[in-house]
C-alpha cells in the first residue's frame, strides 16, 4: 500500500517533538561538545544544549551535532518534511584515518503513529500503557467539566 505524500509540518509538530526525543535518548549517555562553530548570520535558531551539543533548524531540517562516548563526532539530520532521520559519524586524525561514515537512516512517519514502543512507564508498580493513561486524562476532564 502506498503511503500518501507528506505535507509540510510547522515547528512544534509531532515530528519535531519526536526528533528531539530521539536525539535526547541517543545522546543521553554521551558527553556532547560542539563540533563546528555556528554562523551568527544564519537563518533559523541555534541552540547549545546543556550538555554542550549544538542544534540548528531552518524550518524543514534539524541538525544536531555532538561527540559520542567513543570520542567520535556525530551528526543527526532530521528532515521534518519527508520525516526521515540520518546519522553520520566523522573521524579525525591523520590523512589515512580521517573520514565520514553514514551510520544509518530510517523513515519515522510510522514511528510517530505508535502509542508506545519499549515503554517502561509504570504507575504504582504496574505498567502504565498509553490507553490507560488516556482514560485517566479523559476521566479527569469529564469530572472537571461537570
Amino acid at each position: 500500500m502506498a503511503v500518501p505524500p507528506l505535507s509540510h509540518r510547522p515547528p512544534g509538530s509531532p515530528v519535531w517533538l519526536f526528533a528531539m526525543g530521539v536525539l535526547f535518548i541517543l545522546g543521553a549517555g554521551a558527553v556532547l561538545e560542539p563540533v563546528w562553530a555556528q554562523d551568527p548570520d544564519a537563518s533559523g535558531w541555534t541552540s547549545t544544549m546543556a550538555a554542550g551539543g549544538t542544534a540548528d533548524s531552518n524550518g524543514s531540517m534539524i541538525a544536531v551535532t555532538g561527540v559520542d562516548m567513543t570520542g567520535q563526532s556525530i551528526l543527526y539530520l532530521i528532515d521534518t518534511e519527508s520525516q526521515h532521520i540520518c546519522v553520520y559519524q566523522a573521524t579525525g586524525g591523520s590523512k589515512s584515518t580521517r573520514g565520514i561514515e553514514f551510520v544509518g537512516a530510517r523513515r519515522i512517519d510510522l514511528d510517530l503513529q505508535l502509542d508506545g514502543f519499549n515503554d517502561k512507564t509504570e504507575s504504582e508498580g504496574r505498567p502504565l500503557r498509553y490507553k490507560d493513561l488516556l482514560k485517566k486524562f479523559e476521566s479527569a476532564q469529564d469530572a472537571g467539566g461537570r
